[in-house]
């Protein structure tokens, strides 16, 4: 991708930056060699975003050019709102209280250059406004009252940045390209850039290393540039075509501000913010699930009104489950009466609704990896020694043991449960999905449906074997191509 860094004069900007070309933005605006170029990354410095303003048209025809500018029309737009400043900043509120805690002072100016600040105390404050206001030189503005409020964020020009922060400027930005050269290969240069992101320090990824690993061979094998990118890296996805989540997701997340964001940028995304908010809520599922005749263990939608309902129609012991639960976190089987009050008391104190449901004792749970409405393989996940879950924790919700798991062919599954499977993910959408249903004699229950499922090399893999990840790849490339097209 080639990179342009647009400035009023070029004699303003004294770096050097190999692979990246300081332009004129009168030159970008006029000359018609820019507006031929493909795959273009524009960074620009101009020293006003006002409407109509040369530094607004920059990164207005960028965008009609199909270029990536940096700040797009949108943040251009959001910055100009108090509200939506507040609003995107919401989640910010305990980072700013912690790194503005010993400040004296009641107003604080943060800079922030490509995501840095001068002193590294306020890197990670820096960095997560970089990435919701994404604009190469920001300014925040703090007011003290009660507690620490955000007041404004701004975008300033060259000519803003203090004369003694302008060597920390150039080495901000140099740091910042020379971070995103990719290895380009001659022979067999790349249609498509893909992103991965995970989180290296995750304890239970959805896929481990060595998975990882495998899509990225498989990416490159079917014309992808492929790089792994972890939450830092926001900032970054208008450099990609495709972004792929191999990190557990949430909505309350960082995953699920990436899968929006990548979405606004117009990749293609798995999974898309929409599949995660839906697979990440039992309560909309189980109501989905009823609606369309899924069959699923009963399940009843528990509010405070309703409880004394739970036991006679269910019956104990039952399953509860918080909205949000994951990886047989926020799970608990009750055995009486007393510790299914105790426990429903707990749920509903962060949720207004929770899910109880039948229990179904089982050896094994079923689980049917579907991606672009096809199975692609399935398996069974055995329960752990002496638990009723296939994984075991102790209070604290740590994996203590975990049943073992094999893998069959999707022929080697009763075309019953695979439908149930298909059907199901169909009400969700088209991305990549585990469906667990529980098997009791010839009947078929489904549990629920997992966007960002496991896929780890040596389980879900050992019958398609790299196949699994050539498949998935090759998704990737059929939807982008089928963007590309459409968009001509």
């Amino acid at each position: 991708m080639n990179t342009l860094l647009v400035v009023n004069n070029p004699n303003n900007w004294p770096l050097t930056i190999p692979g990246v070309q300081v332009v004129a933005a009168k030159a970008y605006l006029t000359d018609p060699k820019y507006s031929e170029e493909k795959k273009t990354r524009v960074f620009n410095l101009c020293r006003s975003y006002q409407y109509q303003t040369t530094g607004y048209y920059v990164s207005l025809l960028a965008t009609a050019r199909g270029h990536k500018p940096m700040p797009d029309i949108n943040t251009i737009q959001n910055l100009k709102s108090p509200h939506i400043v507040q609003t995107l900043t919401e989640e910010l509120e305990d980072l700013i209280q912690k790194n503005l805690q010993r400040i004296q002072s009641q107003r604080f100016t943060l800079s922030i250059y490509f995501g840095k600040n001068t002193a590294k105390t306020y890197d990670t404050l820096s960095m997560r406004l970089f990435n919701l206001f994404q604009a190469p030189l920001l300014q925040a503005r703090f007011i003290k009252r009660k507690t620490w409020e955000l007041e404004s964020v701004r975008t300033i020009s060259v000519s803003d940045i203090h004369d003694s922060h302008r060597e920390f400027v150039v080495e901000a930005a140099s740091n910042y390209f020379s971070s995103r050269k990719r290895i380009v290969r001659k022979n067999n240069p790349a249609r498509f850039d893909l992103a991965i992101l995970y989180d290296p320090k995750e304890v239970e990824p959805p896929s481990n290393e060595k998975a990882l690993k495998k899509f990225q061979k498989a990416a490159e094998a079917v014309g992808f540039d492929c790089e792994l990118i972890t939450k830092d890296d926001m900032n970054r996805l208008a450099e990609f075509d495709g972004l792929f989540i191999r990190e557990t997701t949430a909505v309350d997340h960082h995953t699920f501000q990436f899968a929006q964001r990548a979405v606004a940028e117009g990749l293609v995304v798995m999974d898309d913010p929409d599949s995660i908010l839906k697979c990440t809520n039992k309560v909309y599922l189980a109501e989905l699930m009823t609606r369309h005749h899924i069959p699923t263990p009963k399940t009843m939608i528990v509010h405070k009104q309703n409880i004394d309902q739970i036991e006679k129609e269910l019956g104990l012991p039952c399953i509860l489950k918080k909205p949000d639960s994951a990886f047989s976190m926020g799970v608990s089987k009750v055995e009486t009466r007393e510790e299914l009050l105790k426990t429903i008391k707990s749920l509903l104190e962060n949720s207004d609704l929770v899910i109880a449901q039948e229990f179904l004792p089982t050896n094994f749970d079923w689980r049917i990896g579907v991606c672009d409405r096809r199975p692609l393989y399935a398996c069974r996940y055995h329960m752990a020694d002496e638990h009723w879950q296939i994984i075991k924790r102790d209070a604290k919700g740590v994996n203590t043991s975990e049943g073992d798991a094999d893998t069959l062919s999707i022929g080697e599954v009763s075309s019953e449960i695979i439908n149930i499977a298909v059907k199901a993910c169909n009400l969700i959408g088209e991305g990549i999905y585990g469906v667990d249903l529980k098997q009791v004699g010839n009947k078929y229950y489904l549990i629920e449906i997992n966007d960002n499922p496991s896929i780890d090399a040596g389980c879900e893999d050992l019958v398609l074997k790299d196949a699994l990840y050539r498949e998935i790849m090759g998704v990737f490339i059929k939807r982008i191509e089928s963007k590309k097209i459409n968009h001509r």
